[in-house]
């Protein structure tokens, strides 16, 4: 089995085209998640095909060319922009003599590195272990013999089936401790159903500015950062929006960014956090209007809320980073006059209070008069006298 180097890893990346499209934009994402796992791009390996190999995903002639690149730059890993198969990882890695690892892997390891709270280092672990389950067979050729010698003889289970077992009760325990987690978490959003307090979530691909937004907002100081999966775990913080007399209270939650192809093992393991964007009662998807490729990661953004049901939420389309274009604060409306976009600069300020506005707007739409107020408001005095 292949060792993975401490820290400082020299890759070599791996783009094919297979008629996806925004080629570019995917391999500037892919150099964006490798600096952000704390490697080096040493060289980029591209070429074209209409499907990929059976066998090593690149075809021979390829991965010959990979080859070359890691002897040239003196590399230690290939980083596919794509999902390989155990089969392909296992074959590449034979005939490459190195760590290989796709494009699931890289973000699993981002994941891993990011995660702080209890919640989201159980999350990451449960789905680095079920992509890890297809997997087990790399490298482990030594493990298939029968365990032996003084204190090890017993009914003679293979070191892999051991393995695999152990790894099954490790991911049952995990879906365990996280569904007491979700419980948890119920309990505190009927609590907050009863106060008619708009739940209000942040989405938009990784890097779209949401910590950024969710500070200027909260004054939480969450972590932000300019690079992918800044933020893994879910803060909520609640806040008071609008005029004096007209406004009402929110709770704001910031949540992890999505990514185009976000892998399936992370979707169903972040589930329980995701559930919390579901059950929303208005979503700030945020988008960064200064990237060229911002309506594919749109798109994606709203794949992902389709698959955690969430797509029926209602959605104010938040277009950061207007520092960068020159456009101006604005709120554009809809046929009915319902808010659509907000035009706005986390970073700079300017056009949150539009934004405060328009949430303490959907407030009182939501709830009436009936939108809960902060401590010290009229009517909590009122009823103190």
């Amino acid at each position: 089995m292949f060792e993975r180097p401490a820290s400082g890893e020299r890759a070599v990346l791996v783009q094919l085209d297979l008629g996806q499209g925004a080629i570019d934009e995917r391999l500037s994402e892919l150099k964006l998640l490798v600096l952000s796992a704390g490697a080096t791009v040493e060289a980029v390996v591209q070429g074209r095909r209409a499907t990929p190999d059976p066998k090593l995903f690149a075809g021979s002639g390829k991965v010959q060319e990979i080859g070359e690149a890691l002897r040239a730059y003196g590399a230690d890993i290939v980083i596919f922009n794509h999902a390989l198969s155990p089969g392909q990882q296992r074959n590449l890695e034979r005939e490459l003599q190195c760590m290989v690892i796709d494009r699931t892997a890289l973000i699993l390891d981002i994941f891993a590195q990011r995660a702080r709270s209890h919640e989201g280092k159980l999350q990451v672990e449960l789905a680095q272990l079920e992509h890890l389950a297809t997997r087990l067979v790399r490298g482990w050729t030594h493990l298939e013999r029968q365990k032996g010698g003084i204190g090890l003889r017993g009914p003679g289970e293979k070191q892999l089936e051991t393995d695999r077992r152990l790894l099954g009760n490790r991911v049952k325990m995990l879906k365990s401790r996280l569904a007491q987690i979700e419980k948890q978490r119920k309990v505190r959003r009927r609590a907050r159903e009863r106060r008619d307090v708009l739940s209000v979530s942040l989405v938009g691909y990784t890097n779209a500015g949401k910590s950024t937004l969710f500070n200027a907002l909260t004054k939480a100081g969450a972590y932000a950062a300019d690079q992918l999966f800044a933020t893994l775990d879910t803060t909520s913080r609640r806040l008071y929006v609008g005029g004096e007399g007209a406004g009402a209270s929110v709770v704001l939650s910031d949540t992890v960014g999505f990514i185009r192809d976000l892998p399936h093992a992370l979707v169903a393991a972040f589930q329980a956090t995701l559930e919390e964007t579901a059950q929303a009662d208005l979503l700030l998807h945020v988008v960064d209007s200064a990237s060229e490729d911002r309506d594919a990661q749109i798109e994606a953004v709203n794949q992902v809320l389709a698959e955690i049901g969430a797509a029926e939420v209602a959605q104010i389309l938040v277009w950061n980073k207007i520092d960068l274009t020159r456009a101006v604060a604005a709120v554009e409306r809809g046929d009915c006059g319902t808010i659509r976009r907000i035009f706005l600069s986390a970073r700079t300020g300017e056009g949150l209070d539009l934004l405060r506005d328009a949430l303490a707007e959907v407030a009182r739409q939501t709830f009436g008069d009936n939108a809960d107020r902060p401590a010290g408001s009229d009517d909590e005095r009122r009823q103190e006298t």
